[in-house]
Formats: structure tokens, sequence, C-alpha cells
């Protein structure tokens, strides 16, 4: 099979309309059959346009809807931030982030949940969406688990952190466009849009971690020792706080001994035994070394 598409560095100029309805039969031929995952268009001095497969200064990539791993759906409403309901009621979870909770009968109303949720809505206004599934296709409530895009290519996921109303959650094996994620987050991070500005989210000593809110929070400190069991790797902070990793994720961080002796900032949810305090850490985008 052809790995590359340089046949695609065709002059715009001298095109018809048929031409560029083939140059159209072209893209949908590579996205269909894995030709390529890229496209760019390039204008040069003299206004010629020409199509390539390999980046250039000034090049634009052209996005490719009709990648055999999206499916089109009608949306019928948004659940909240990051959940919407398809039109034969099927639940999907947006991969890859977290935004926080709104009110329900089963838990309370988190700051920023409604703007995320009206955000989503506003996007989404008789909308249809493309879903982009990873390895796991549904989570333990039966819900899908997808990257959401618009008709004209805009990936909600993404745009959610680039705006300040999610977090990165990344829960393996699920790892499609994690780089993309987590450089979203850091630049509406570095700009406080959104919940970065909140004081609900502010990072605070991890020897308050008896006076945690409910929901994500984010705790600074510094480990001090490392406990293995059958099933965790565990940083211990203080006789009465740990975060846990799964030795089935290990292969995704450094070698734990790094993190020993350095200030770190810990991102997820606390869980409480007793007077005992620990969090899970899935992914080392939620394990940061400061």
């Amino acid at each position: 099979m052809l790995s590359k598409i340089h046949f695609l560095k065709i002059p715009a100029m001298f095109f018809s309309k048929q031409h560029y309805f083939i140059l159209y039969l072209i893209l949908c031929l590579v996205a269909s059959t894995g030709f390529a995952a890229e496209i760019y268009r390039n204008v040069d001095p003299q206004g010629r346009v020409t199509y390539s497969d390999k980046p250039s200064v000034g090049a634009r990539q052209i996005e490719i809807l009709s990648q055999p791993s999206r499916q089109l759906h009608q949306v019928a409403r948004v659940y909240d931030g990051d959940t919407i309901i398809l039109d034969d009621k099927k639940h999907v979870r947006l991969l890859g982030i977290n935004t926080p909770e709104i009110e329900s009968q089963q838990r309370e109303e988190e700051p920023g949940g409604v703007a995320a949720k009206k955000w989503l809505q506003a996007q989404l206004q008789d909308q249809k969406v493309y879903l982009e599934f990873d390895q796991e296709k549904r989570d333990k409530y039966k819900r899908l688990l997808a990257h959401v895009f618009l008709p004209d290519g805009k990936h909600l996921n993404l745009a959610l952190l680039e705006n300040g109303l999610a977090i990165v959650s990344i829960i393996p094996p699920n790892s499609l466009y994690t780089d993309k994620l987590i450089q979203a987050q850091q630049h509406a991070e570095k700009l406080k849009l959104g919940i970065w500005s909140m004081p609900e989210y502010q990072s605070r000593p991890i020897t308050q971690i008896a006076n945690h809110t409910k929901g994500w929070q984010r705790f600074t400190g510094t480990p001090v020792s490392i406990k293995k069991s059958r099933k965790y790797t565990r940083l211990i902070f203080s006789d009465k706080v740990d975060i846990r990793i799964a030795n089935t994720n290990l292969k995704l961080f450094p070698a734990p001994t790094t993190y020993l002796g350095k200030p770190l900032e810990i991102r997820g949810w606390v869980a409480r035994n007793k007077d005992y305090y620990t969090m899970l850490i899935q992914h080392p985008s939620a394990l940061i070394s400061r």
C-alpha cells in the first residue's frame, strides 16, 4: 500500500471544476483507505495553490472528516458539559476531558459546570456530529466514549479545554489526541481562562487534603517514600496521605523514584478511608513536577 501521496502536489491554477471534483474524490479516497493522515494546502507568492502530504511554511492543513473511524450522528440534547445524548437516546461521554458537575439528584453543582453546559449547547444547536472512538468504546455506565467533531472539523473536546471549561482527564487505554489536549489545557491555564481563574480550583498544600471539597482538586506536596503492592504503586506524602498508580499503567510514567523528594502538583479526585486520604492518578498529565 502507498504510504505517501506526492501525487497531490497539483497546481490549483490549472484546475477546472472537474479537476476540483477529482481532487475531492482523491481526498475521500485518502480518508477511506488510510494512504495519509494529513493534507496541506499552500499558496505561493504568485497565488498558485498546491496540495501535499508534507507540511511547509505557510501551508494550511485540510481537515479530512470522512475518516472510517468517525461516524455521523444527530444530537438530541446536551446533558452536561462533557456528555451529550443522541437522537437514538445513547449517551456519549467526551473522551479525554472532564467538566465540573451540574446540579442533579445525585450531586451538587460545581463551579463552572453550568458555563460548560451552556457553551456546549450553543455549539450543538440543531447539529449533527462526528464521533471518533478510541480503544475502549464504552465506560462502566455503558456510555459511548468518543471525540466529538462538528461537520466543519471543530474538535469539541479540545475546544472545551481551550476555553478553560474543562480539565484533561486521560484514562488508559484511551489516548487519542493526548498531546493536543494537554497543550490546549496548558494554554488556557497560562491565560487563566474559565476554571483556572476560579478560587475553588487553585492548588493547595496536600497537608490540607482533609479539608478538601468534592470534585476535581489540585494539591502540592513532596513524596517521601514509595510503597508497592500487587495492584498499586503508591507515592507516600505522610502517614495519612498517598497517591496511587495502577501497576498496569506504570509504563506511562517515569520511574516512580524520579518523583521522590521533588515538589509535585497532583490533580484529581480525593478518596477517603476513615482518616486516610488517597488520589488515583491514571496518567502523567495529572502529576506535574513543580
